[in-house]
């Protein structure tokens, strides 16, 4: 900047140079080894050479082929890189960026050298990058879109028609945006090369429509990274997942029914739970995960507890008046944790899992919901609104020493503590939504046992399903969570 005049950049000086359906091309960020854009016209194909350090965190170092488009986008690419070797997280990216500037906000559909395959983003300048890993190693395919203010990622293997990856988010940008193919080293010692054929960009002003289909994303989060992974996706509604004790499974919720399936992925089979077809997403283990609490409303129209084998089989009902919806096992196992509407009041009580006589815990009035206890078994944690908003609290097992555990502008639900007893999950909503509605814009987040600074584990489209019940790994590293997206019918 010259006495207040800002100069004009690299590409408003330089004479454009066309890549293809592309207008220009560059290196964004610091590059040792000049990058390489070329378009075969006879094949149709974009070969990109790239060098660069890393395409993450607050880093931009890579070769960009670029385009300026606005309203809704596509993009989507066959992608192989040239050669073997190489950094096994060097990149080849489908991109949609604010700016041509090192730290611009952006979102990218990402290969990686390994055959990870993940949609990143920035949200705010100079900002962390974040990421969805899709549950498809290596695709042949990736595509990009942004729909509004929504984007995700679509991804195929050779010879199959593109699927959801799995995952979303919202990420503002003005338009016009910059999208195109980009490469990334990730070692700026080097360069490498990626090959990017059956190049299709698309796009339209944004017409918002009212014909939508939902779809969900079973995800985990690292407490420690912050990454996320899409484990499965469908578009479908279910909801709530738990982590078996093994570590081996998730089990959730669909159209009144339990689902098993594997962390890895695949496809989720029913659970057999007899009569008990009505279920709703207040279910999980007991602490040796020999038994699953489901709440069922298949019998009276109101939901009721009910105990059933964790391989299926007969539900034994443990609560005789309803609603009662389950939420937490003692650590031995030997009682329950839920909350029950009794006489116009929704309240948490306890119950032995044998079955017997129910407890009356919390007499505020108001909401109170959500009870979870601690591993060590010395606290209840719960959702309350007797201060207002609803704020997470705790109590000791038998109601004493109720006492409040947040403190902010937002409304708190489901808090979870982690099996090392170090950390408590919870989803927030903001402070006008009432209840805990579907379809909102919310926040998973995590706060020290002993208090302290809360963070933001992810931002999602969401709520009701998305952690209503106990989803920790048993080594407490990952939390298993749902988000939604509200697809168009019609989406290409």
């Amino acid at each position: 900047m010259i006495l207040g005049v800002a100069l004009p950049s690299l590409h408003s000086v330089a004479a454009a140079v066309p890549v293809g359906q592309f207008e220009d091309h560059g290196d964004i960020g610091q590059i040792q080894h000049a990058g390489i854009a070329t378009f075969d016209a006879d094949t149709q194909t974009y070969t990109i050479t790239g060098s660069g350090a890393n395409m993450w965190a607050t880093n931009d170092a890579f070769q960009f082929v670029w385009r300026r488009l606005s309203g809704d986008v596509s993009l989507s690419a066959d992608v192989r890189f040239l050669g073997t070797g190489g950094n096994a997280h060097r990149k080849a990216c489908l991109l949609i960026r604010q700016g041509l500037e090192p730290g611009a906000v952006y979102a990218d559909a990402a290969l990686h050298g390994d055959g990870l395959t993940s949609l990143q983003y920035r949200a705010t300048s100079s900002g962390p990058t974040r990421e969805i890993q899709a549950n498809a190693t290596g695709p042949q395919t990736l595509r990009i879109e942004r729909y509004g203010d929504t984007v995700f990622m679509s991804v195929a293997p050779a010879g199959e028609p593109l699927r959801p990856a799995g995952g979303s988010f919202k990420l503002k940008l003005r338009d016009p945006v910059f999208v195109g193919l980009g490469v990334c080293a990730h070692d700026d010692s080097r360069s490498e090369t990626a090959v990017f054929s059956n190049v299709k960009l698309e796009s339209r002003p944004h017409v918002a429509t009212t014909n939508v289909v939902l779809e969900s994303t079973l995800e985990i989060v690292n407490v420690a990274s912050m990454d996320c992974r899409a484990i499965y996706c469908a578009r479908d509604h279910f909801e709530a997942p738990n982590w078996s004790r093994d570590g081996k499974d998730f089990l959730f919720n669909a159209h009144g029914r339990i689902y098993r399936l594997p962390v890895t992925g695949g496809q989720p089979q029913p659970l057999d739970t007899g009569f008990a077809t009505h279920c709703n997403n207040d279910h999980g283990l007991s602490p040796d995960g020999t038994r699953l609490a489901i709440s069922d409303q298949s019998q009276g129209n109101q939901s009721r507890i009910y105990l059933v084998p964790v391989a299926g089989g007969t539900p034994r009902r443990v609560t005789e008046l309803g609603p009662s919806y389950w939420h937490g096992w003692s650590p031995d196992g030997k009682t329950l944790a839920y909350c029950a509407e009794r006489n116009g009041e929704f309240d948490v009580y306890t119950i032995p899992a044998a079955g017997g006589t129910e407890t009356r815990l919390t007499t505020a009035p108001g909401l109170d919901d959500g009870p979870d206890f601690s591993p060590d078994g010395n606290w209840i944690y719960f959702n309350s609104e007797r201060a207002g908003l609803m704020q997470i609290w705790r109590m000791h097992p038998d109601g004493g020493g109720q006492e409040q555990v947040t403190h902010d502008a937002l409304n708190n639900w489901f808090a979870h503590p982690s099996p090392d007893g170090k950390w408590i999950v919870f989803v927030s909503y903001a402070a006008a939504v009432k209840g805990h509605p579907e379809n909102q814009d919310v926040q998973l987040r995590l706060m020290p046992v002993g208090g302290g600074e809360i963070h933001v584990l992810a931002e999602l489209f969401g709520g009701q399903g998305t952690i209503n019940v106990p989803s920790w790994s048993p080594d407490s590293r990952q939390v298993a969570f749902v988000s939604y997206r509200l697809a168009p019918a019609a989406e290409r």
